[in-house]
């Protein structure tokens, strides 16, 4: 089953507005994974480097799902951060067209991430210091693609991280993964994305194991995503906290690659859209707003 990096749904759920209800309700309990998980340094490595000048000594960072509509615009911003990229993809000839072309410091490798930890790991290679996960399922007749891509997926990568000790891991999921519990579960957007194979379902199972496996993760939830430039500033919360929303595809890129750059953001789950009357606020202080859970 190939994989996109869509990154997450295309609707666009500002559209929808529903009240926000914030009680417990356990859709069912996550028995898709049998994994062993050993024991993890919980304390991770922090990516260092300045906004102002890039990374000194360039750090590689790999990116799943680099050719998607979200995972290519990554690439573009930890380059012109001063990262070198990893970009793993499944059509060679596609990110060669598709990425920045001539740029030493870019590494173009095939890795599908619904082929096993294993052959992950070979691609993410012992180099890599941390993991971008911007996949998304390719739209199909196939009503399990979500889960072989969006968790048993996400679920290969973090494996591979372990395996090989990588510290870092960043996933690109979506608002509303945990609409049952926001009392979003009449949420038209909600509805709709877990008719097509249970989607959000699909990424929140993900989610969950992430954040058990000991990695020093940042999960960030963009809402609905848009291909034109950004309009507005970046309001970022905590989890289970939006239901509607927008945000550039530009932005969610922006916040994956300063999530690298700043230790607030560790260890946290934050859900981000953009609105023209939110007032600009630094990074470390976006991130520091976020809670540890």
């Amino acid at each position: 089953m190939a994989a996109t990096a869509t990154g997450l749904f295309f609707l666009r759920t500002s559209a929808f507005s529903f009240p926000s209800k914030h009680h417990s309700v356990t859709l069912f309990h996550n028995k898709v994974h049998s994994f062993p998980l050993r024991a993890a340094n919980l304390e991770g490595s922090e990516i260092e480097g300045k906004e102002e000048v890039g990374v000194s000594e360039k750090k590689k960072i790999f990116v799943a799902g680099a050719t998607g509509n979200t995972g290519k615009r990554i690439v573009e911003q930890l380059l012109a951060k001063g990262f070198a990229v990893k970009a793993g993809v499944l059509d060679i000839d596609k990110a060669k067209s598709t990425l920045p072309g001539q740029n030493p410091h870019l590494q173009i490798v095939k890795a599908d991430v619904t082929e096993g930890s294993a052959r992950l790991a070979d691609a993410i290679g012992n180099d890599s210091d941390a993991v971008i996960c911007a996949t998304g399922y390719r739209r199909s007749l196939d009503f399990f693609a979500p889960w072989k891509v969006d968790n048993f997926g996400t679920v290969n990568l973090v494996e591979a991280c372990r395996t090989l000790g990588v510290k870092r891991f960043l996933l690109v999921s979506s608002i509303l993964v945990n609409g049952a519990a926001m009392g979003q579960l009449l949420n038209p957007a909600y509805v709709f994305l877990n008719v097509l194979g249970l989607t959000l379902i699909a990424k929140l199972q993900a989610e969950q194991y992430i954040r058990k496996s000991g990695i020093n993760y940042t999960i960030i939830r963009p809402g609905g995503l848009r291909n034109d430039p950004p309009q507005g500033n970046i309001v970022m919360e905590q989890e289970d906290t939006l239901y509607e929303g927008s945000i550039s595809r530009d932005q969610v890129a922006e916040v994956a690659v300063e999530a690298l750059l700043h230790p607030e953001s560790h260890y946290k789950v934050v859900e981000i859209v953009a609105r023209t009357d939110a007032p600009k606020r630094s990074f470390k202080e976006l991130f520091g707003s976020i809670k540890q859970h």
